[in-house]
């Protein structure tokens, strides 16, 4: 079990490199935790209050995703030798798939490189 650090690593820092693996199971915990308040939301009717917080609720997890996101995102490309700028393309419209897919499919650079000396690694 990874400790505190190396989740919070994972999710929040936009340092170091991160294998395709992990890249991808980290993108579907998240998607699971975000999904939840939105199943949440629907399932009460629409003029609640409990409606108004799970609304509430969705849109705190959404933002928390949309931030881990783009960090794994970050380290992915820094995996790959690239610059973690290029992670705006998650955000236009027809390209992000493209882009999600290339993070997903694409091999990182083989041992050291500019980003850190090891994949999955902060350093």
């Amino acid at each position: 079990m990874p400790d505190k650090n190396e989740l919070i690593w994972l999710f929040f820092r936009f340092t170091g490199r991160l294998g395709r693996a992990a890249f991808v199971l980290a993108f579907l915990f998240m998607l699971v935790v975000v999904s939840f308040p939105l199943y949440q939301f629907m399932r009460v009717p629409a003029e609640s209050t409990a409606a108004q917080a799970w609304s509430a609720v969705f849109g705190m997890t959404f933002i928390v995703f949309l931030w881990s996101h783009v960090a794994a995102a970050v380290k992915r490309l820094h995996d790959m030798g690239k610059p973690g700028i290029m992670a705006v393309a998650l955000f236009i419209p027809v390209v992000s798939l493209v882009a999600f897919v290339a993070l997903c499919l694409f091999p990182g650079d083989p041992g050291r490189n500019r980003y850190g000396r090891d994949t999955n690694s902060a350093q």
